[in-house]
């Protein structure tokens, strides 16, 4: 095997412990590993700093954040992605999954169906040029009360990147936001609507719900049989949500908002996925469950950034410092546990023979900060 990568005085995070070491890449991937020196001939010398496999975000809205940086405005596709590609391959993510929704509710327009195509085509098109540092895969957040959501989603079934389907349920006074007065602060904040025009969208949500919810979960879960997608629940607050998801053969619940909800899905074998802003913020902004509660009680198997690309790498060393988890159990939680999650059996540990995605990370005054990144070997930041 032809050498191309060598990192020696790194403080290995191996799969069971954390050790001095070296680390030796050829064709992509890890060849070798040597716990038992500081350095390696001819390496390039990491100064005593961490050396972690390279994260996997299952659930990212960064993307929309960069397509749509304002609520009436939209940024060329092409721009935005590479923009959003170099954000998360700096906070060292070397697989993500970027979340796009399907279905337009009563106060959004048609035009969010032309931008979900065009990024998807965006999306593949740059990968394909090899202009992408991380490797993108998709989400598709399927919006169950919208009308439309089974004609905007279906288009993507057959898609070659398509990993990660979720339902979701974003009604006021139902799973995230079951306390109604956080989804009128959101609505307020982001969209500067007025207190007649957010009682009118609060009746239209409940009727849509009314009209929607039940029968587009199934009907989604029922057009993903027999597909290579992984399916996730969204936002679970009662047992019952998780009892609902297991019947439709979900396997993931993302952001459960209760720590009944939580231990429900572990005792029906669901891995479940936290929020890093949560964690890192120390609490909810919708007032549901704390992630660092969820981590002390057991229940925490993945995080994800959400909406700040950067919170992974400080969800996970908080974790380790505040509940105790020792730094590898930590850090599974943004690699291995996600990428397995997500039937991706090649990354996610620094073990030979998995894909060489590394990040090297030095703390400053106790903050883990990304030095360098590589992905199959390749230095991307």
């Amino acid at each position: 095997m032809k050498t191309a990568l060598r990192l020696g005085n790194a403080q290995l995070v191996l799969p069971d412990g954390v050790r001095r070491g070296a680390v030796v890449c050829g064709e992509g991937a890890i060849a070798a590993i040597d716990e038992g020196a500081g350095s390696a001939a001819q390496a390039l010398d990491l100064e005593g700093d961490y050396l972690l496999p390279g994260f996997v975000e299952l659930h990212t809205d960064d993307l929309e954040r960069h397509v749509t940086p304002r609520p009436a405005v939209r940024w060329p596709t092409l721009p935005a992605l590479l923009v959003h590609d170099a954000e998360v391959a700096a906070a060292g993510i070397t697989t993500v999954c970027d979340a796009l929704r399907a279905g337009i509710m009563s106060s959004e327009t048609w035009s969010r169906l032309d931008m979900l195509h065009d990024t998807v085509a965006g999306i593949a098109r740059c990968q394909d040029g090899g202009l992408l540092r991380s490797e993108h895969l998709l989400h598709m957040r399927c919006e169950v009360a919208s009308d439309n959501v089974m004609e905007m989603f279906q288009p993507f079934l057959g898609n070659r990147l398509l990993r990660l389907v979720s339902v979701m349920d974003h009604t006021p006074g139902a799973r995230q936001f079951r306390n109604v007065d956080y989804w009128k602060v959101y609505y307020r904040g982001r969209y500067q609507f007025s207190e007649a025009e957010i009682d009118r969208m609060i009746a239209e949500r409940l009727d849509l719900q009314g009209r929607n919810s039940e029968r587009h979960r199934q009907a989604i879960a029922g057009a993903c049989k027999g597909c290579d997608v992984v399916l996730a629940s969204h936002d679970d607050t009662l047992a019952e949500h998780i009892d609902e998801a297991r019947a439709l053969g979900l396997t993931i619940s993302e952001f459960p908002t209760t720590l009944e909800a939580a231990e429900a899905a572990h005792a029906q074998g669901m891995t479940t996925v936290g929020g890093a802003p949560n964690m890192v913020r120390g609490g909810s902004h919708s007032g549901n469950v704390a992630a660092m509660d969820l981590a002390r009680a057991g229940l925490l198997d993945a995080l994800s950034s959400d909406y700040v690309p950067a919170s992974l790498l400080h969800a996970a060393f908080l974790m380790h410092r505040q509940v105790g988890l020792p730094l590898q159990q930590a850090v599974a939680t943004i690699s291995v546990n996600p990428a397995r999650m997500l039937g991706l059996a090649d990354r996610g540990e620094i073990a030979v023979g998995q894909r060489a995605d590394l990040v090297r990370v030095a703390l400053c005054d106790g903050l883990p900060v990304v030095r360098q990144v590589w992905r199959s070997g390749r230095r991307v930041v």
